[in-house]
């Protein structure tokens, strides 16, 4: 069982300082797959006229970009860093950067492809996002006395980016690992076997604290992501399971594997499915007919 982490103290639009160089601020946008809200974590001391870097200043909301530009007034906004170009985390990018005096917007490079299968979800993406900086993974972004790393972690989104504090041995993981819930790998841009890969070097990484962009933070991250990978082992030896029992579908899979889930985050548990498949196919362990689509007929090899 994975130790999901689902209580914590906030308030919205609310500062919060939750460490020496972390500020949180959260956006008024919860939902089944956004949680409590989007959180935008501020870097850096807090004190007048010094440097700060602001992670996913979040969905496109005044109050919300209200509360971050009183949250940092009086420092300097050095840099806007996106994890990735959902529309819960991007939009309110360059807003934010206007209205804090031009500072520029650091991200990975926005998925060629922006047709997704998500359905409206809060998965699809910003299609007007673009950063000033794209990054690829292994920058490193200095401050006033804090240090932050660029980390390469697609899977949930094929341009997924998490951001290091090496100062606290902290990572700000977006929606890669979240202590409230598993994340949602939606192809055609999110890719299971990507996810599995970037989940391994986050875990090798060894750090002290995982900040999602929703949620608590996972202040004892070795445990829970070990957990959370066999997690996402069992779910594809369970998909393997339901071809052999004859499930050809992914609509006959999802009520079975998914019965003591909310049916609201059935069409997410969907795309889960589908990435499973998918990886599966191309190890050679599932064959689609005609393609691996939502839709297609599988079988097993």
């Amino acid at each position: 069982m994975i130790p999901f982490v689902r209580d914590f103290e906030f308030s919205y639009g609310r500062c919060d300082a939750v460490s020496p160089w972390i500020r949180r601020v959260i956006a008024n946008n919860p939902g089944p797959f956004t949680f409590t809200g989007t959180a935008t974590y501020i870097i850096g001391s807090g004190d007048p006229g010094r440097a700060v870097a602001v992670i996913d200043p979040g969905p496109l909301d005044n109050k919300h970009l209200a509360a971050l530009v009183q949250a940092v007034e009086g420092q300097t906004v050095s840099h806007v860093l996106v994890t990735h170009t959902h529309r819960d985390h991007a939009p309110l990018a360059r807003p934010f950067a206007g209205a804090v005096g031009g500072a520029p917007i650091l991200a990975a490079c926005p998925p060629i492809r922006t047709i997704h299968a998500s359905g409206g979800l809060d998965e699809d993406d910003d299609e007007a996002f673009m950063p000033d900086v794209i990054l690829t993974g292994g920058e490193r972004i200095h401050g006033d006395g804090w240090t932050i790393e660029a980390m390469a972690t697609p899977g949930h989104a094929s341009n997924h980016m998490a951001f290091v504090l090496t100062d606290e041995n902290a990572l700000f993981s977006g929606d890669h690992v979240m202590g409230w819930s598993t994340t949602v790998v939606a192809p055609p841009d999110g890719d299971m076997a990507d996810y599995m890969d970037s989940l391994d070097a986050v875990i090798a990484r060894r750090f002290t604290t995982l900040w999602p962009t929703h949620g608590a933070p996972v202040t004892d991250p070795a445990p829970f992501l070990d957990a959370y990978r066999a997690h996402r082992l069992a779910r594809e030896a369970q998909v393997i399971a339901r071809l052999a029992a004859g499930d050809r579908t992914i609509a006959e899979m999802v009520p079975v594997l998914y019965a003591a889930v909310d049916q609201r985050l059935w069409p997410a548990a969907s795309l889960s499915v589908w990435a499973h498949l998918i990886a599966l196919v191309r190890r050679g362990l599932a064959i689609a007919e005609p393609e691996p689509t939502l839709q297609a007929i599988y079988r097993p090899v």
